[in-house]
Parts: C-alpha cells; sequence; structure tokens
C-alpha cells in the first residue's frame, strides 16, 4: 500500500522497565557491602556461597513487597531481612503503626517500634538509637540500639525499616541504608504495577463509554427492517448484538485471548453487513496457532470500527475489510486493513496523541486508546503502526509476545 507510514516516537525509558533497572542495581550495591562484611577466610567458593545466599533471601523478601508495603507481606518479608542483615531483630512499619516484628524482645519492644520509627519519618533520614533510646527491663535481652531507614515510594516517605541489635556498627548502619532502599526499588516497582493497571481500568472505561451510538441504533435499526420480511434472519441478529454488548461492556479483566477478541470481532461486523449489505466485504486470514496467546481486550474491535465507519462508509461503491493474524516467530502479529478513502497522516497522528482538535473525537478515543493500552503493557515499541493517505485505505498494524509476564486472559 502507499501513502504514509506513522510510527510514534519513543519519548522515554518505560516507566517499570526504568523501575526494574533501578531494582535490580539496587541489589547489586547491597551485595556489594554485605559481601564486604563477610569475613574472608582465602576460600572463592565460601565468598561466593555468601553472595548466592544473600541474593536468594533477598529475592524471597522481594516477592512480599509485590503488592506495596502491607501487613501480610511485612510479616512474611520480615525474617529474609533480618536474615540479611545478621541482627537481632527487624522492624517494619508505616506511617499508621507496626506492620512486622520480627526476632527478639517481640514481647516487650513491638509497641515501642512505631515510636522509634518518628523522627526518621519526619526527617526521612537514617536515625541511629543508642540505649539511652531504648529501655528495657529484660537484662538478657539483646536490643539495646537501633538503626532506623525511610521506605520511600518515589519522593514520599511511606515507612522505616528498622534493624535492633546490642550495639550498632557502621557497617550494619550502611548495610540498612542499602537494604531500606532496596526495598523501596521494590515498592517503587509495585506502585508502578498499580499505576498501570489504574490507568488501564481508566483507558477501558473510556473506551466502552464510546461505543458508538451511531452503532447501537444502526443495528437495532437493522434488525427492526428483518422483523417482518425475515423473522428467523432478525433473531440471529439480535443473538450477535446481545453477545457483541455482553462481551464489550463485561467487566472482566484486562486481558483476553486473540480468538475471543476475533469472535467479538465477527460478531461486530455481521451487524455492520446487516446494514452495508453487500457493501461492506470482509476476509480473515487467521493463523491458527496464535489464537490461544493473550492480548488487551478491545485492541481489535476499535481497529476494525475505525475501518468501517471512516474508511468505507463514505467510500462510493463497495469496500473490503481484511484482517490478518500472522506468527512472526515469538511474537504475533495482527493486520486491519481497509481500501476505503483513507485519512490525512496529520489527523491520525493526533488520533494517536490523543490530541484534542481532531476531525472526530471517537477516532481519537479509539485509536489513540488501543494504542496507549499496548505501549503501557508492552513497552513504546509495540505500538500501533498505521499507513494511509487519502484515496488510499489505510492498513493499521501491531505486535503482540506470544507469552509477556502478568499478561494472561481471565478465565
Amino acid at each position: 500500500m502507499s501513502g504514509h507510514r506513522l510510527r510514534r516516537m519513543v519519548r522515554g525509558v518505560h516507566l517499570q522497565t526504568a523501575l526494574v533497572v533501578s531494582a535490580v542495581w539496587s541489589t547489586v550495591l547491597l551485595l556489594w557491602f554485605l559481601r564486604r562484611r563477610q569475613r574472608t577466610r582465602g576460600m572463592v567458593t565460601e565468598a561466593d556461597r555468601a553472595t548466592y545466599e544473600t541474593l536468594h533471601t533477598a529475592s524471597l523478601a522481594a516477592v512480599e513487597f509485590r503488592d506495596g508495603l502491607t501487613e501480610h507481606g511485612s510479616e512474611r518479608a520480615g525474617r529474609h531481612l533480618r536474615t540479611v542483615l545478621g541482627s537481632s531483630a527487624v522492624a517494619v512499619c508505616d506511617r499508621i503503626g507496626v506492620l512486622a516484628w520480627e526476632g527478639a524482645g517481640a514481647d516487650h519492644h513491638v509497641r515501642q517500634a512505631r515510636a522509634h520509627a518518628d523522627t526518621c519519618l519526619e526527617s526521612g533520614r537514617t536515625v541511629v538509637l543508642g540505649q539511652r533510646d531504648l529501655t528495657c527491663p529484660e537484662p538478657d535481652c539483646p536490643v539495646r540500639a537501633a538503626v532506623v531507614s525511610p521506605l520511600l515510594t518515589g519522593d514520599v516517605v511511606v515507612g522505616t525499616l528498622t534493624a535492633y541489635g546490642p550495639q550498632i556498627s557502621p557497617g550494619l548502619v550502611r548495610a540498612t541504608e542499602e537494604l531500606a532502599g532496596w526495598v523501596s526499588a521494590q515498592l517503587d516497582v509495585a506502585e508502578a504495577g498499580r499505576e498501570r493497571t489504574r490507568a488501564m481500568e481508566a483507558e477501558l472505561r473510556a473506551l466502552r463509554a464510546q461505543i458508538s451510538p451511531h452503532f447501537v441504533y444502526n443495528s437495532l435499526a437493522a434488525i427492526a427492517s428483518f422483523v417482518r420480511t425475515d423473522p428467523e434472519r432478525a433473531r440471529e441478529l439480535l443473538l450477535e448484538f446481545a453477545d457483541f454488548t455482553r462481551y464489550a461492556l463485561r467487566r472482566g479483566g484486562a486481558f483476553t485471548t486473540l480468538a475471543d477478541e476475533l469472535r467479538n470481532v465477527e460478531r461486530y461486523l455481521v451487524l455492520e453487513q446487516a446494514r452495508f449489505g453487500e457493501r461492506l466485504g470482509v476476509s480473515l486470514l487467521i493463523a491458527p496457532e496464535v489464537l490461544p496467546i493473550s492480548l488487551p481486550y478491545l485492541a481489535i474491535q476499535p481497529l476494525v470500527e475505525n475501518a468501517v465507519r471512516h474508511g468505507l462508509a463514505a467510500k462510493v461503491g463497495p469496500g473490503h475489510v481484511t484482517i490478518t493474524a500472522r506468527d512472526r516467530g515469538s511474537e504475533a502479529e495482527i493486520v486491519v486493513e481497509d481500501d476505503g478513502v483513507g485519512a490525512v497522516p496529520e489527523v491520525i497522528q493526533r488520533a494517536l496523541d490523543n490530541a484534542p482538535g481532531g476531525d472526530d473525537p471517537s477516532a481519537s478515543v479509539g485509536l489513540g486508546n488501543v494504542d496507549a493500552r499496548l505501549r503501557q503493557v508492552y513497552g513504546d515499541d509495540h505500538g500501533l503502526v498505521v499507513e494511509t493517505a487519502p484515496g488510499e485505505g489505510m492498513r493499521v498494524s501491531f505486535r503482540v509476545p506470544k507469552y509477556s509476564p502478568n499478561v494472561h486472559a481471565s478465565p
């Protein structure tokens, strides 16, 4: 197809990728500090073993912070955090209270842990507490001093990590600060995941809200036209309309299978063909091996609707829409192509940018919505690629990995 090829440029490192990289570097720095604390005995294997054990323990703690700074996650992570630090006890607090205490002194110190965190929560800096700050009636209790380091989400102090022991060494102070920084990186990743989920949900609400009233009206009008002349056809179309709206307005997860998405696209096209008749031709070229893959819900139907409404409805004579799904090795490529009136590239660019002032706001919501959600899930390299020009039709394509972490269709 001749015409202009549009693809938005990458405008920055993907947020979640950047946070993961930050978490990795924090882990590396943590290991470096902790390895320096290990006593070397002239055996390389001993140092390697200590490094492996520290990394493994840290990874176990990381899993527990995947939902953020929660009581359940902090309790489960406490044992691993104390193992990494080698301290008598550790406490994790948020701004409200004590989320977890692991180690000695739980029976008489846990109530004081939130008070120990006050200065750190206010200043956002590490605080060292000595025996004058920690009173203990038990003569054999090893909790006599503490290091309190802040836990951050972005630039906001959301809690503290406290290491307790009989005394505080400079090495423990540095190790606690690095461990707190590493936990903060995990919290940033968790917050990025929540922000992505919230953004996805908002985009889906916008997409559901923009399901064309004209499509609903025209579909019902087409069904009504068959009630007397072909009641069986009217019944079939009514069932297709019910199934289409049930899928389009569902309140399930953010992902679906390619097979389910294409099935709903077929329902949409059956309803549009009832309206357009022989003016609308449809071809589906689908590789069976890509049907089970997961992808964002309502990723294809808005592209097909754009092709019919903006590509073919204004065309004189018959038009054709072709939907293709190909196997591209580790990815699947989905293409929606029409031979309609095409579009001015600048208009499509505004649609992809979700910018105001486009010729058709609904087109902006549809194309821009799908493009934004694909980039949120897979990164900037997986947005829409549009090829079009006035009078030359339009070809919209995108690629999705066959497998991507955290992308699973809802049952």
